[in-house]
């Protein structure tokens, strides 16, 4: 006869947070690089900034528009 010498496994947990819940996941921070490429010696910016808010402004790219995280400001990609 061969003994069976394997422990058994404990199933895997999820970790819970508060009151039992799952707990969500972070999302990772993006830097600032995201915002900038450079080309030669110069900078560019890679999404445009806000009309009302000025230059230190970048507005967020939702595929058909650009909007301002600042004011709100909303404007409409050109359909081609």
């Amino acid at each position: 006869m061969s003994e069976n010498t394997e422990k058994p496994v404990a199933p895997v947990e999820e970790k819970k947070g508060k009151k039992g819940k799952p707990e969500k996941k972070k999302k990772e921070e993006k830097g600032v690089y995201t915002l900038y490429k450079i080309e030669g010696d110069k900078l560019v910016r890679l999404r445009p900034t806000c009309d009302r808010c000025g230059p230190g402004y970048f507005m967020a790219d939702h595929g058909d528009r650009y909007t301002c995280g600042h004011c709100g400001f909303t404007r409409y990609k050109h359909a081609e």
